[in-house]
């Protein structure tokens, strides 16, 4: 299966909507779609007409985490530097979906264990299906349970007690347990996460391209911010930049004439 088919891309005007497509291997992370969802994500942050991904998978799982099959990632040699190269290799996607500046929402179905559990973490908002279930599954192969960014991501998002509970046990967050934890935004029947996103979508389409760019930058660094005043610092610079653009007094406009602004990005 080539690398364009284990990632669907659907263009919906400046929302992109991802579909990791190994539905046969509950959509676990082989060799060719690490390659894919690396190269997607990198590539992110040179199209800036591209405004909101949706990230979602095919198939009964979100994504099973890493392909444990021992041909997944073709011949590798049983060396520490070769294992140092695909643990950084993996690495990158999650980096990369920080850094780009589009806001990606996953709709998580089904199994999103280990590497698939990061790909949640990593997003910015995330629904999930009545049915999903959600794990650090490193911790159950031998390994820690802190892995592709999940020492980083979980606590912030649900606190350091219950991601120690998770990360040193391996359990199961099964969805009406991520939503109480606030780990997910709501819990739906399957067949309603793509309408759901699509609020959310419509909601992120009435802001400025540069404000919605923007807000995730100040929200990545504002999490690890040392002090209010660092955090508010930037929060200054950001809104006195946004307030010389046109797209500012096309909003200032459209507010006083009772209708949605038209942004054009300047």
């Amino acid at each position: 299966m080539s690398t364009e088919q284990l990632l669907l891309i659907e263009q919906r005007e400046q929302v992109e909507w991802v579909t990791l497509n190994r539905p046969d291997a509950g959509n676990a992370l082989n060799g060719a779609l690490v390659d894919a969802l690396l190269d997607y994500f990198e590539a992110l942050r040179e199209r800036e007409q591209v405004r909101i991904v949706v990230l979602r998978a095919g198939g009964r799982h979100f994504c099973a985490g890493l392909d444990l099959n021992p041909d997944a990632f073709g011949q590798q040699e049983n060396s520490v530097r070769a294992a140092w190269n695909l643990q950084r290799r993996i690495a990158r996607i999650y980096l990369a979906m920080r850094k780009c500046p589009q806001p990606i929402i996953a709709l998580v179905q089904g199994a999103a264990c280990g590497g698939g559990f990061s790909l949640a973490l990593a997003s910015d908002i995330r629904l999930a299906a009545d049915n999903a279930r959600m794990n650090a599954a490193y911790i159950k192969i031998g390994l820690t349970g802190c892995d592709m960014g999940s020492s980083y991501f979980l606590p912030r998002l649900v606190g350091t007690s219950m991601a120690a509970e998770y990360l040193m046990t391996g359990r199961f967050i099964h969805a009406e347990r991520a939503l109480a934890m606030n780990l997910v935004s709501r819990v739906l029947p399957e067949s309603e996460l793509e309408d759901a996103a699509a609020e959310y979508v419509s909601d992120m389409l009435l802001t400025s391209p540069m404000g919605l760019r923007l807000t995730k930058d100040a929200l990545n660094i504002s999490v690890d911010a040392p002090s209010l005043e660092a955090a508010m610092t930037l929060e200054d610079r950001h809104q006195v930049l946004l307030s010389m653009t046109e797209d500012m007094r096309e909003a200032g406009i459209a507010f006083f004439e009772k209708r949605d602004p038209v942004y054009r990005d300047r």
